[in-house]
């Protein structure tokens, strides 16, 4: 990611292509969204970042967990990148033409590529990966002239949903990159990135804030029990702030009173809700189901041991109960079980299946008559 030095190096001014039109970068969230203000956490490590602006390699991989707001930062390093008139620290001055372009997503030099597809009309569909037709458009992107004259920048988010011919494919623009051609990776995990992608980008970690700060975040936008909320992501402040959706409270509501009485409830009758729901919303629904299962089997194993939960402590009591009957070892196993369903999480050949499976497991662990089945 980076183009000649002379004139179109981020540091340098940009001069005015009057004859382009910008085409609306390939976005599934609405403007607005990205372009809210950093997060107080993200402020420190920004400002680190943006005073490396004219040293940016052509690849930085920003990795972490789910609901840090790397996303967000990831935008912000792309518009510091872009901006005609940065300021002395480096971060974007916020008022020239490149700037208000970026914001107002429709940057003729950015490229945000999600795993989402489009139909005619522009509206977004989210998909399971990213596929090589995506990566071939970038790479297409990338070797353009750049029609600001400052750099050319391409957002991958999340990276580690690459189709292998698709990390291929980019592999080959990371190996010979433009000049003045940044690249910006966003990875929940990095570790399913394959390791020559990874050997080719500077690394940033975005780790957890402190709960106290993460916390007061949240109680700025209109949480009421941030504290609260944050156990409920484990102490992922954006993710707290999804979570505190009041139609997904309902449902992990609904789905906890059911796992507190694994007799009582049927895999099947879950999975027939689930397989009823539009085909596009079955994957995340599935994903929101695997989540509560992971949380509260954590919850679990930390009573069974003695502990206290850290996702669910309005549910101590139901823990405390179920606790007492499970045994370690199947428990352990059934949590392993989860961890691998996360990472084949994008590509779930029938989500019913899976939920019922998870959900049968789940009960053996209470059932003797199911357990034998496992």
């Amino acid at each position: 990611m980076s183009r000649h030095r002379q004139h179109a190096v981020p540091g340098a001014r940009a001069r005015r292509n009057r004859g382009c039109r910008p085409r609306r970068i390939l976005s599934a969230s609405p403007p607005d969204t990205t372009w809210e203000a950093l997060a107080p956490w993200q402020q420190t490590l920004a400002s680190t970042l943006f005073a490396t602006r004219e040293r940016w390699p052509h690849a930085a991989l920003i990795g972490g967990r789910e609901g840090l707001g790397k996303r967000r930062l990831a935008m912000h390093l792309a518009r510091s990148l872009l901006c005609e008139t940065p300021r002395d620290d480096g971060s974007a001055c916020g008022i020239c033409t490149s700037c208000h372009l970026v914001q107002s997503a429709s940057h003729p030099d950015l490229r945000l590529i999600e795993p989402v597809t489009y139909d005619e009309d522009g509206g977004a569909q989210r998909v399971d990966s990213i596929g090589v037709d995506r990566i071939r458009e970038l790479t297409a992107f990338v070797q353009l002239s750049s029609h600001r004259r400052v750099a050319k920048v391409g957002v991958i988010v999340p990276a580690e949903v690459l189709n292998p011919a698709a990390a291929n494919a980019l592999l080959k623009t990371l190996e010979e990159p433009p000049p003045a051609t940044f690249l910006l990776l966003v990875s929940h995990q990095p570790g399913r990135l394959p390791a020559t992608i990874v050997s080719r980008c500077r690394r940033i970690s975005v780790v957890d804030p402190r709960p106290a700060i993460a916390a007061a975040w949240l109680a700025e936008q209109g949480i009421a029990d941030a504290h609260g909320a944050l156990a409920l992501a484990g102490g992922a402040p954006f993710l707290a702030l999804s979570l505190a959706d009041p139609q997904i409270q309902r449902g992990r509501d609904r789905l906890l009173a059911l796992l507190a009485r694994p007799e009582q409830f049927s895999p099947l009758a879950i999975g027939a809700t689930l397989e009823a729901l539009p085909k596009d919303e079955r994957v995340p629904a599935l994903g929101q189901v695997l989540y509560w299962l992971l949380t509260w089997a954590t919850d679990l194993a930390a009573v069974a041991s003695g502990g206290a939960p850290h996702f669910h402590p309005d549910r101590r009591e139901a823990l405390g109960d179920l606790a007492a009957r499970v045994a370690r070892v199947p428990l352990f196993r059934y949590y392993q079980t989860l961890l691998r369903q996360r990472t084949l999480l994008a590509h779930p050949l029938q989500p019913r299946l899976v939920a019922e499976a998870l959900l049968f497991e789940y009960q053996s662990l209470f059932i003797p008559s199911i357990a034998s089945a496992f």
